[in-house]
């Protein structure tokens, strides 16, 4: 003990970081260089780049020519720009409220103590992890008017004759919709990790006071599950708006461009028609609509989100 006393002087430096603390610093920054260096050259290099080619016309093969803002004003009077937007938009408006109220419900029955919940969680989670082309594949299966199985159960328990799903401009949208169903385990997950943090003690009390499931469901758990609503919400935005497999496997924008979503037109106008600037430019609208939408969602907040912390 005395001899360790007398050693940790000398190992401290004067005004500066001890020997050790300077080598684990260096091994800091060896460990983080793969990714800074990636990080530098493939996402915060393409993204400074993107703004420059937004103000250009780009095609690969010459060097970008500067055009200022016509890129922008040439989206404005592009037709298909506003279809994308639409489809996009009325995606988002239907997948994002249903996709939080399936979640929502199903981690809340998967919060009981029952018999094989473990496997019930595993179950409705394992969806999650398989690929989007697989289960673009798969769906195009479910939906066909044909063969499909969602039409032969249709017919089969109600005597209904489906529509055309994916092959109808009417169907396309709300049959994808439908189809986002399929991924909501990740949400499940973050929902039954926020519904076990809820203290006991308040529905006991409530219990006390002779409160029923539905007024515990109202004034316990929804408030003490906004924050994770909340999270749920922008980040179910920011997803929606970016959808671009299912779209581009299972309808290539079609029947009629009913399903252009706009990261599939932008898709297009990068890689088949070669018009860099034109993609820069509506990946940038997408960027500011996300974030604009994004702000929105959080300046509403303190209106329906309560922070225990805060309020005590």
């Amino acid at each position: 003990m005395a001899s360790e006393a007398i050693a940790l002087p000398r190992r401290r430096a004067v005004g500066g970081l001890t020997p050790q603390a300077k080598r684990e610093e260096r091994y800091f920054y060896a460990f983080i260089s793969p990714w800074f260096i990636g990080f530098v050259v493939f996402t915060a290099g393409p993204i400074l780049a993107s703004i420059y080619f937004s103000f250009t016309v780009y095609d690969v093969m010459r060097p970008p020519d500067w055009t200022g803002l016509s890129n922008y004003s040439s989206l404005l009077a592009d037709r298909l720009f506003w279809q994308s937007l639409r489809v996009t938009a009325l995606y988002s408006a239907g997948s994002v409220p249903l996709g939080i109220l399936a979640s929502l419900t199903v981690a809340l029955l998967l919060n009981r103590d029952i018999y094989g919940v473990a496997g019930f969680r595993t179950i409705f989670y394992l969806p999650s992890v398989i690929s989007g082309v697989a289960v673009s594949l798969l769906w195009m299966w479910i939906f066909n008017p044909d063969f499909g199985i969602l039409n032969y159960a249709l017919w089969k328990l109600f005597r209904i004759q489906g529509p055309a799903w994916i092959m109808s401009e009417r169907w396309v949208i709300p049959s994808l919709i439908f189809m986002s169903l399929w991924g909501i385990g990740g949400g499940i997950v973050i929902y039954l990790a926020g519904l076990q943090g809820i203290p006991t003690e308040l529905y006991e009390a409530a219990s006390i006071d002779g409160a029923g499931s539905w007024t515990k469901l109202l004034r316990i758990t929804l408030p003490m599950m906004s924050p994770v609503i909340l999270f749920n919400l922008v980040t179910g935005i920011i997803g929606s708006f970016q959808v671009f497999t299912q779209a581009y496997v299972m309808t290539a924008g079609g029947p009629h461009n009913a399903s252009l979503f706009y990261v599939l037109y932008l898709y297009r106008n990068a890689f088949y028609y070669f018009r860099m600037g034109f993609a820069s430019a509506l990946a940038w609208v997408l960027f500011i609509i996300i974030l604009v939408l994004t702000l929105l969602v959080f300046r509403s907040s303190p209106l329906w989100v309560y922070y225990e912390s805060v309020r005590g």
